[in-house]
């Protein structure tokens, strides 16, 4: 049986020294190569805080983490950056895209900080990546030049150019409009598909939650509902 991509066990979280705030309480989540989650909860949650421990930018105060079938607990600051570049693409809501660089450029950024620099095979991995997301007229645009839609396409391409097993999507549909929206959550769906490639996406649209493979549902720092959704064929878009 292959290792899952995500692996959460017994997971805690608490913030302060004299007042004690329990963010995350005995969390256990397990994610397998391929699936499609939906992350839910209310604000206040703990949904930014197990997001953050998933991507390896914070540690639990207690529990066990494994990314990708790496047991993360004992490795230092290095190492988990390494292991985050391999395994683990972003998506965020306001795409985070560097403003003076074309749309080519941007994806090519993962490649670049992985290698230490800019190699030829680089771009035309980066282009063929744009032109799969259906922005191959956009490749040397800017992100001022493109629709939030667009920039979008550009930041799931960047997620997907060093071929992670994992992708963390945070609210990416909820600075949009209805139909981009939709084309977005189609275009994650499609790579889902063809690549086996996990997705968790935080979400607060009710709509898509109930396109995705599971739902889990966060209360109070604890996951109160893991629920799988029916078989949808995702939208090839």
């Amino acid at each position: 049986m292959a290792e899952p991509v995500i692996d959460l066990r017994s997971v805690c979280k608490s913030y302060g020294e004299q007042v004690v705030t329990d963010v995350l309480r005995s969390v256990d989540l397990r994610v397998e190569r391929g699936e499609f989650v939906a992350l839910i909860g209310p604000s206040g949650s703990g949904k930014s805080t197990l997001l953050n421990i998933l991507g390896l930018l914070d540690r639990p105060t207690s529990g066990s983490v494994a990314i990708a079938g790496v047991e993360t607990t004992s490795l230092g600051d290095a190492e988990l950056t390494r292991l985050r570049g391999r395994s683990i693409g972003f998506v965020f809501q306001f795409h985070h895209l560097l403003p003076g660089l074309s749309a080519t450029e941007n994806v090519m950024m993962p490649m670049i900080a992985a290698e230490g620099r800019r190699k030829g095979a680089m771009e035309a991995r980066a282009r063929a990546l744009l032109t799969r997301v259906g922005l191959d007229p956009q490749a040397d645009s800017l992100p001022s030049q493109m629709s939030g839609g667009q920039q979008q396409r550009v930041a799931i391409a960047r997620a997907l150019v060093l071929d992670a097993p994992l992708v963390l999507a945070d609210e990416p549909t909820g600075n949009l409009d209805t139909k981009s929206a939709n084309e977005v959550f189609a275009l994650m769906r499609a790579f889902n598909a063809e690549r086996g490639v996990a997705f968790l996406m935080v979400t607060h649209d009710p709509r898509l939650a109930a396109r995705c493979d599971r739902v889990v549902e966060l209360v109070d720092g604890q996951i109160v509902s893991d629920q799988p959704q029916p078989n949808i064929a995702p939208a090839t878009p």
